[in-house]
């Protein structure tokens, strides 16, 4: 009798721990707050804490408005995307016209040569002006500031197609020995026909079959987070379309100026073209 009276204790102490353990971890996914990494480089993100006084104060850096951040337990965030061509050294953003300061440090990225047609290399003189108006459209996109998302957690993006990285972010690149802008993306190789979805809740901004970036979109998720997908063969969303984290957007392929299937995903915050791996979860 005494045997099984200790082994009927053995099984509710053991039950008891369970459901107490559950409980724990169930509250610690609950009070569980993401934000993206700190790298504080050109092509980078500053992620600084504020204090009470500063919350739902305008920040602005490089004159553009700052992504702001908060959680369950009244903490916040400045989320500063640093420009590829930010000089390194200290460097000043403003809360409400007060000015305080971080440190950039530098980074030494690699340089890539890539031969590509000649067209797009050097653009013939009658699809300058279309350029131009895409180089516009881009613009306005990559300087939205909406309220979009404003009240809701942030959490890690998904990455928005499955393959390895066939160009990193910051790639100093050369087409047909010619320096051009460093690679302001990363690029991800996939069969043609993959699918896209998007890495996190958002509004489709702009759509279009562009000379440089061929079939794109633009998604704006919210106070100056935007993100932007080239190259695709298909696009299974339009303008003013609301999308969830997972949902299809189009499929991968090679239009525009290519050398073969992949997926460009650009991540913008402040206007500031940064390392889009920033925003996933880090490798374990």
């Amino acid at each position: 009798m005494k045997e099984k009276t200790t082994k009927n204790n053995t099984l509710i102490s053991t039950l008891f721990a369970f459901i107490f353990l559950t409980m724990q971890s169930e509250a610690k996914e609950a009070t569980v707050f993401d934000l993206p990494q700190d790298d504080r480089i050109p092509g980078g993100l500053a992620v600084i804490p504020l204090d009470e006084s500063n919350h739902g104060q305008k920040i602005l850096f490089n004159g553009q408005e700052v992504w702001q951040l908060s959680d369950s337990s009244d903490n916040h965030w400045a989320i500063i995307g640093i420009p590829l061509n930010q000089k390194v050294g200290k460097v000043s953003y403003k809360i409400d016209d007060k000015e305080s300061s971080f440190t950039i440090k530098d980074k030494a990225y690699k340089e890539q040569y890539l031969t590509v047609k000649r067209k797009h290399s050097n653009p013939p003189a009658d699809q300058i002006k279309r350029i131009q108006k895409e180089s516009r459209l881009s613009k306005k996109a990559f300087t939205t500031f909406s309220d979009f998302n404003v009240d809701k957690p942030y959490r890690t993006f998904k990455q928005p197609a499955q393959g390895p990285i066939s160009s990193p972010f910051g790639l100093k690149r050369f087409f047909n020995d010619q320096a051009r802008r460093p690679h302001s993306g990363i690029d991800i190789a996939a069969p043609k026909g993959s699918d896209i979805i998007a890495p996190a809740a958002g509004e489709i901004i702009l759509t279009g079959h562009f000379f440089f970036n061929g079939n794109s979109i633009f998604i704006d998720h919210g106070q100056g987070l935007v993100t932007m997908y080239c190259h695709m063969d298909s696009l299974e969303r339009s303008e003013g379309d609301k999308v969830q984290a997972g949902d299809i957007i189009g499929t991968i392929g090679s239009t525009g100026r290519v050398t073969g299937p992949h997926l460009h995903w650009t991540v913008s915050l402040n206007n500031s073209r940064v390392e889009p791996l920033l925003f996933l979860a880090k490798p374990l």
